[in-house]
């Protein structure tokens, strides 16, 4: 559940959320926060701390007498009183605005796996990515992919109709210490291409010259 009152930017992580594989609501009557999300029990909150008739701060404090939520405070205020606060009253983590869309959705994904232990799965179109199994399945059928394979094609979910470049997509297996270079990325977006292909998205990944790639 997402509780911003800035429209654009509301709208904007809707869309981040959905495109994710979550479900994104948006809190509307600012007024009954506290009730409206107890209402819906949503599997997180992202809480901006200047919402009207009561700042964010307050309302973490009055949502953590009763219920352990996870909450994300999302905020432009960068200031580490702020911080503490959000901490001392119970967020779960706290990013301050401009956020880096991939690191947030990487920090709800952590807050997530900890506080629900369930696997986390990632959807494109009837497609559904299983990293902790290597799996893609589309209704009873399944293919296994590479762990390059796999992280490619999350990556690539998470920034959905955007053009990542190859060196975006190097330094996230990177990250993930796959260390790779330009020819074996090559080979594994080619994998991964037949692999979708198999479910009947072979044109899914769209080459962009000079770019990179993009899901479309």
């Amino acid at each position: 559940m997402i509780v911003e009152d800035d429209y654009a930017l509301c709208h904007e992580l809707k869309f981040l959320l959905d495109n994710a594989g979550y479900l994104g609501m948006v809190l509307e009557d600012f007024e009954h926060a506290k009730e409206e999300i107890l209402k819906v029990n949503p599997d997180l909150i992202l809480l901006d701390i200047c919402i009207p008739y009561m700042n964010g701060e307050l309302l973490l404090r009055e949502l953590r007498k009763e219920t352990q939520i996870p909450i994300i405070m999302l905020t432009s205020l960068n200031n580490e009183n702020d911080e503490v606060l959000s901490i001392s009253f119970g967020a779960d983590d706290y990013i301050c605005k401009p956020y880096n869309p991939t690191l947030l959705l990487l920090r709800i994904e952590a807050i997530l796996r900890r506080v629900y232990p369930q696997i986390i799965s990632y959807s494109y179109h009837d497609l559904i990515l299983i990293p902790e199994r290597g799996l893609l399945k589309c209704k009873d059928d399944s293919l296994i992919l590479t762990k390059n394979e796999m992280l490619i094609f999350k990556y690539m979910i998470m920034h959905q109709g955007k053009i990542v470049s190859r060196e975006e997509i190097i330094m996230d297996l990177w990250d993930s210490e796959e260390f790779v270079d330009d020819n074996t990325l090559t080979v594994n977006i080619s994998r991964l291409r037949q692999k979708l292909k198999y479910f009947g998205y072979g044109e899914a990944i769209e080459t962009r010259k000079g770019l990179g790639y993009i899901l479309l």
